[in-house]
């Protein structure tokens, strides 16, 4: 089809899709060649296409644009040996949206902002995600999250400009379609922008709207994306800083109020040299560089500069932006807060007493996890969270995000003579915090406390196990798991005393006497509670099931030994357990 033929209406539905519909033309051409390739829910917009007999569709891959060219410009020409390919198809529907898109006024405003902080709690936030496998939180994630929290302060930033009845108007949205630039590699090799949009983001809470943009990138990477998506952006999150790339100033395409841009993390260049201690000595934040790009027509330029100032607050902790976050995740701490930073000088007497104050707040902290830090491990297997302790919280100390690389003496904790403070945090947090809680400092005898941290503190109470020990334990608990599930079908009514929810015992128990075989021990008592018992006589002390089962029929062996009550979960048993020293 010439680009003269081209309706008004081809024109509009063209239009709708913005910088999306090279992807449309593609998936049209596919559609037209084999249709079955084509996702369901493309087939069905196709088809509706057709059926609202327009004309030619306008997703035809002859459709070629309608690029306006000004009169007596000078083309450059090929020289010899160049190549000259025709811009066509996609690259060409690419083409005509940067050319209507020069048909808006815009302004962009720039701002730097400091991401010290959005880089610590995001670490902090990633951690808590990995101890409960729930995925992770990038920096856009929080960006946008920002930029949509921005909107609803700085609400024309949403806004669009149109014609009607051949008056221009403003139209005042309710909801933000957040449009999302993702990059997308083709079967050739060759690398293009697609930008749905995330519908009413500014009504999802931060967890919903993590998922919810999660979902749309592996959906168009997948190209399983549904039409309705790329229809109706408000505004547009380009973030080219994951190529590198510190500046940028996209084109906003018609419909959008403004389109923000984010660049690379990093130090600034002057910076980028430094070694870690001193960058982390002088107090030095990485930066971002962030853009907004908007419609002069019905966005001031004070508006955009109001806007990107609040994303700037916004990322430095204003209004709770991260403690609303750490709340949604059920996070057990407190996120850091932005604070200027401190150096100890001056002497007094001689002594750079400041100095050693701070170096004691460490020594503090590391004491008070000690003593409290059990009351933020992660026990519950319902996942209750946890509740904020203030003694644990390095702010407390005067203790701020610029001296987490800064080196500390740290008394001998972890086998370390100093360690940065977030070496330090790290340690205690996974030794005392994690998925073992500790509370022993209450210990009367000093040497029996510092054993238990020369055990503990190193190791962050996380011994390593290889794949071997990680099937045997597999294999311990499925079959601890499996004999509950089945007297609990079988029998019905009897009256026991389940191990259900301590399963752990048996690995546990396994583990315990492999150790005391390897230290020559040849024979072990147990005595124990009702609760779980029948699954050690099975599992741990190898009395059969052919006996456990028929006692529940009230048929007793003889030779079992007999105890007060006889009752099932009173029966006691002697047996040979294997140890993996006589398996090898």
């Amino acid at each position: 089809m010439k680009p003269e033929k081209l309706t008004k209406k081809q024109k509009e539905e063209l239009e709708k899709f913005g910088a999306n519909t090279w992807f449309v033309e593609s998936l049209y051409k596919q559609y037209e060649q084999k249709s079955e390739e084509v996702p369901d829910q493309w087939k069905n917009f196709f088809g509706n296409v057709e059926n609202k007999n327009i004309g030619d569709s306008p997703y035809s891959s002859e459709t070629t644009g309608f690029l306006t060219l000004p009169k007596n410009i000078e083309m450059p020409k090929p020289g010899t040996g160049d190549e000259v390919k025709v811009i066509a198809g996609s690259a060409q529907r690419i083409l005509d949206n940067m050319n209507s898109s020069l048909t808006i006024p815009v302004a962009t405003s720039q701002r730097t902002i400091a991401v010290k902080l959005l880089e610590e709690n995001r670490i902090i936030i990633n951690q808590h995600l990995q101890k409960k496998n729930e995925g992770k939180v990038s920096f856009t994630h929080i960006i946008s999250w920002a930029i949509l929290k921005g909107i609803s302060k700085i609400a024309s930033m949403n806004n669009a400009f149109t014609i009607i009845d051949g008056k221009p108007n403003i139209i005042i949205r309710k909801n933000v379609n957040l449009g999302l630039a993702i990059d997308i590699e083709r079967k050739d090799g060759t690398r293009s922008l697609l930008v749905p949009n995330i519908k009413s983001a500014n009504k999802l809470n931060f967890k919903e709207f993590w998922h919810a943009y999660d979902d749309i990138v592996v959906r168009s990477r997948k190209g399983t994306i549904d039409p309705a998506e790329f229809l109706g952006t408000t505004v547009t999150l380009t973030n080219p800083g994951t190529i590198g790339t510190v500046s940028s100033i996209p084109r906003l395409m018609i419909g959008q109020g403004a389109i923000i841009a984010t660049g690379a993390i990093q130090y600034n260049a002057e910076y980028q040299a430094m070694s870690s201690s001193t960058i982390s000595s002088l107090g030095i934040s990485k930066v971002m560089n962030i853009t907004s790009t908007y419609d002069h027509r019905i966005i001031q330029g004070a508006e955009s500069g109001m806007f990107l100032r609040e994303i700037n607050e916004l990322l430095l902790g204003k209004d709770g932006f991260y403690e609303e976050i750490f709340n949604l995740l059920k996070i057990p701490s407190r996120p850091m807060q932005w604070e200027s930073d401190y150096q100890p000088g001056g002497f007094d007497n001689g002594i750079k007493t400041d100095e050693i104050i701070k170096q004691a707040k460490v020594l503090q902290l590391i004491n008070m996890y000690r003593v409290r830090g059990h009351l933020l491990a992660d026990l519950d297997p319902l996942g209750t969270r946890a509740v904020y302790h203030p003694e644990l919280d390095p702010s407390s100390f005067n203790l701020t995000v610029w001296d987490l690389d800064r080196h500390f003496v740290t008394g001998g904790f972890g086998a370390l003579k100093t360690a940065t403070l977030r070496e330090v945090i790290n340690i205690l947090q996974k030794t005392y915090c994690d998925k073992i809680g500790v509370e022993y400092m209450h210990i009367q005898n000093p040497a029996e406390k510092v054993w238990l941290q020369s055990k503990m503190e190193p190791s962050k109470n996380s011994p390593s196990f290889d794949n071997n020990i990680k099937k045997n334990v597999l294999k311990k608990l499925i079959k601890a798991e499996l004999f509950e599930n089945f007297i609990h079908t079988k029998f019905i009514g009897h009256k026991r005393f389940s191990l259900e929810g301590s399963e752990t015992l048996i690995p546990v128990m396994d583990k315990i006497l492999n150790q005391a075989a390897e230290y020559g021990i040849e024979e072990i008592v147990l005595g124990m509670s009702h609760r779980g018992r029948l699954n050690v006589l099975a599992n741990i002390i190898g009395k059969s099931y052919e006996f456990i089962f028929s006692e529940f029929e009230d048929n007793k062996d003889p030779d079992t030994i007999q105890v007060s009550g006889d009752v099932k979960y009173h029966l006691g048993a002697t047996g040979k357990y294997p140890t993996s020293m006589e398996n090898r």
